[in-house]
């Protein structure tokens, strides 16, 4: 097949008829999706699609597929049939979380819609997202033991992380370091076991495989720093949140964590009002001005960066194929929207 002419292009620079295999894959991604939801009760069937039908980047389910263009079977119709499922898996594993998350978060938007807790009740959604983490159970059994384990290792990392998250950061522990941590397990995760299950079910090597796991995993660190500065910096993103949703809720990022660390007399101010969630919108609006003024962002923009980079040098092994041209531009798509 050839590059069809305006094709949407997932990967910027991406070769042409990659891109449009990517772009077949998500589309059988997007009908399985569909049908594995699916339920009799009309009520459950709508809650379970609904932040799906939301919309959002696939970005997990793209890895997997793009992972999987690096074994040497991926053309071959069973193995393409698992990895579709297998990007299905990780999914609906990615949407239970988002259910439970607008509950834990009390969020009022998600993905430019009513959050689910708002469109339905916190009941509803903490039994939907039960619901999805099982269905993606039910899928992935169908791939064998080994996909079943790792899909329960990281279901367990994604809790940990999350539980890890509402605590308070332990004594004697470093704040940044602590941050990391509950990043690579609420976020690297299912982003390292997408790009392994590409790598598996399309007949790469072990080394190929631990070797794309890494990758996943610091590119999902990325991912989630990226966003992290993006929440500051932009005056409104294209998930449905606007600035300032992490500072509201109390979330200390990477540059709230450094600026705090500041001890110049000149961050007093702003250190006072990014002590706690920042509830009051005039207070909001100054410490989003102070931070985007203040070095932290670049330190934290430096620290992404750097975490790119290793992504990028895990990818030297597998030489130069398109498909590993495609990894390393998706490396500094993810990257620099944090620029």
């Amino acid at each position: 097949m050839t590059g069809q002419a305006g094709s949407a292009q997932l990967v910027p620079g991406v070769d042409p008829d990659l891109n449009d295999r990517l772009l077949e894959g998500l589309e059988a991604v997007q009908r399985r999706l569909l049908e594995v939801v699916d339920h009799d009760d009309e009520f459950i069937a709508g809650a379970a699609r609904y932040l799906s039908d939301a919309g959002g980047k696939r970005f997990r389910p793209m890895l997997t597929l793009l992972a999987a263009e690096v074994g040497p079977h991926s053309a071959e119709p069973s193995a393409r049939a698992a990895v579709v499922d297998a990007a299905v898996g990780v999914e609906l594993t990615h949407l239970a979380s988002l259910y439970h998350d607008d509950v834990m978060d009390e969020a009022e938007l998600r993905r430019g819609v009513p959050s689910a807790n708002v469109a339905y009740d916190n009941s509803t959604s903490i039994l939907v997202g039960d619901l999805l983490f099982g269905t993606a159970s039910k899928i992935i059994s169908g791939l064998g033991a080994e996909a079943v384990g790792i899909q329960a290792d990281t279901f367990v990392r994604l809790c940990a992380g999350q539980i890890r998250d509402d605590r308070p950061v332990p004594d004697h522990t470093d704040p940044v370091e602590h941050y990391l941590g509950v990043l690579a397990d609420k976020t690297g995760a299912l982003i390292a076991t997408a790009a392994r299950y590409g790598a598996m079910f399309a007949g790469s090597d072990e080394a190929t495989v631990r070797l794309l796991t890494d990758y996943g995993e610091r590119v999902g660190m990325v991912f989630q720093l990226a966003d992290d500065l993006l929440d500051i910096a932009s005056e409104a993103t294209d998930s449905g949140k606007t600035p300032g949703t992490d500072l509201r809720e109390g979330k200390a990022t990477l540059p709230v964590l450094i600026a705090r660390a500041s001890d110049d007399p000149a961050d007093d101010r702003l250190k006072q009002l990014v002590a706690g969630p920042v509830q009051d919108e005039t207070e909001l609006a100054e410490a989003l001005t102070l931070l985007r003024a203040h070095p932290a962002m670049d330190a934290a923009r430096s620290h992404t960066l750097r975490v790119a980079d290793e992504a990028r040098a895990t990818l030297e092994p597998l030489g130069d194929g398109p498909a590993v041209q495609a990894l390393r531009l998706l490396v500094d798509g993810v990257a620099l929207r944090s620029s």
